[in-house]
């Protein structure tokens, strides 16, 4: 019986009873909070980020998981007898992790010739569900005995069709980011305007806007719906509304006459820059959609 392990990195947002069913291991991200530093996923749950965020007067950091991380996990692995790694990691484009984990794979064979040890490595080139849930599924498929070579194309297949779009509640933590220029966060915190974002191919762009927050779920379903291939999967991403998750799920299925598969809570490296109160669905792009559209 093949030998196999899954790993994502904390930024994933993969729910701890999931991540427990399916043996994901997570790698923890750093975070930095004034003169304070911790590991989100491992030393700092969410509920715990969101308060902390609310209160700083300085803007929180998060970093990039270093080579010797990698390195470590590598050597631990390929010690167990693990004959299948593989990681999902965060968006290529937003962070050095993924780069970190390429080089150190290259070391490690260097130093281990001959080694029977497959590393898998995955650009998640998303955030949170947009690489999440392809992990799971991955996991998903290897327990139920689909080779790794199997698991893997279909992984990389659905990683590239994942698409999110989410509302931003507030413009105040895009304002200090700088992902939006302070004139612009004035203005729209002044006309009630809630930005709807999309996370598609590792880029972050604005796709269109609400006026006021009783707009902000139904029109990022109505985005979704239009978007989303038919009769797939979704997932839903919240933060720290329940409200908010509880609105989302009432309104998807009943535009789309199903369930999400999965819940995703938001951890730091979204948090930072969209502020704790976000609402969002992941989903497959309908490649028609996409092909209209470019």
């Amino acid at each position: 019986m093949l030998k196999y392990c899954v790993y994502a990195d904390a930024t994933a947002d993969i729910p701890k009873d999931v991540q427990k069913r399916f043996k994901i291991g997570m790698l923890p991200i750093p975070v930095t909070i004034g003169d304070r530093s911790f590991m989100s996923g491992e030393e700092l749950e969410n509920e715990e980020f969101y308060t902390m965020l609310e209160e700083s007067d300085t803007l929180p950091v998060t970093s990039q998981i270093t080579p010797y991380v990698f390195e470590e996990l590598f050597q631990k692995e390929y010690d167990a007898g693990t004959e299948e790694l593989f990681l999902f990691l965060i968006n290529a484009k937003g962070s050095a992790t993924y780069n970190n984990a390429i080089a150190m794979k290259e070391t490690f064979f260097e130093e281990h010739p001959g080694a029977k040890m497959q590393i898998r490595l995955f650009d998640g080139a998303s955030y949170s569900a947009g690489y999440g849930y392809p992990a799971i599924i991955t996991s998903q498929m290897l327990e139920m005995g689909m080779s790794a070579d199997e698991a893997e194309a279909y992984a990389r297949q659905l990683i590239a069709s994942q698409c999110i779009y989410f509302g931003l509640y507030t413009l105040k933590y895009a304002g200090k980011s700088g992902r939006i220029p302070g004139a612009a966060v004035f203005v729209g915190e002044a006309l009630g305007i809630k930005p709807i974002m999309k996370i598609r191919d590792h880029a972050i762009t604005t796709e269109s806007k609400a006026r006021g927050e009783k707009k902000l779920v139904k029109e990022i379903v109505k985005m979704v719906a239009s978007d989303m291939k038919p009769k797939t999967p979704y997932q839903v991403i919240y933060g720290s509304d329940e409200n908010a998750l509880a609105e989302m799920l009432a309104e998807m299925e009943k535009k789309v006459g199903y369930p999400p598969q999965y819940v995703f809570r938001i951890g730091p490296a979204i948090a930072i820059n969209a502020g704790p109160k976000v609402i969002g669905v992941t989903f497959c792009m309908n490649p028609k959609k996409e092909k209209t559209k470019n």
